[in-house]
């Protein structure tokens, strides 16, 4: 799946767009017609807003269960109407929003002394809990590989060490681009939310 070629990022980047706006305007969610290709392969994906350099939203899905498209049209939205921390999204915001998807390779086990900090993504489970953090978010606050464990433990609302503990640690990468930089990244500045 990665990486997705500069056309196919701009498609991802108007679709995100373009169903945030439909569904902050006017309460729906266009239809859109993909050609076979890339955006049409399941894949996990999240979708970041910025407003001013700041974390207006952000939700994704970890699992390939849908088409990209549809992935990241669906977390668009969610970002910016259903993230918990935030209110929603407003219509005089969006022409000051910046939309960042990242696109999730599948999910491999991985031990702790593998995980490269700015390179993998967590997710760490046990039993009922799940916890994620984008690869971004250990760079954008400086962690080291103990500090990015224990961080995405506490996400997970488990003990810090739950991953000395049994705790099932898993990794993927990410291909990050932005309505700005076009493949390059963008910091997330909290750790975002993940719909199960």
């Amino acid at each position: 799946m990665l990486p997705l070629s500069e056309n196919d990022q701009r498609s991802l980047l108007r679709l995100a767009r373009q169903s945030l706006e439909e569904a902050v305007r006017y309460g729906r969610r266009p239809e859109f017609d993909v050609a076979d290709g890339p955006l049409t392969e399941p894949a996990g994906a999240f979708v970041t807003l910025r407003k001013a350099g700041a974390l207006r939203g952000c939700i994704g899905h970890v699992e390939a269960r849908r088409p990209l498209y549809q992935t990241v049209c669906e977390c668009a939205v969610a970002s910016g109407l259903h993230d918990p921390r935030f209110s929603p999204v407003i219509p005089e915001e969006l022409p000051d929003l910046l939309v960042e998807v990242s696109v999730l390779s599948p999910l491999f086990d991985i031990a702790p002394e593998q995980i490269q900090v700015g390179r993998h993504g967590l997710l760490i489970s046990q039993g009922a809990e799940r916890g994620l953090l984008l690869p971004q978010v250990a760079v954008e606050w400086n962690w080291n590989r103990e500090q990015f464990l224990e961080a995405t433990c506490q996400k997970a609302r488990l003990p810090r060490d739950a991953w000395r503990r049994g705790a099932r640690l898993q990794a993927f990468t990410t291909q990050v681009f932005d309505e700005v930089t076009l493949g390059g990244t963008t910091r997330c500045s909290a750790p975002p939310t993940a719909v199960p």
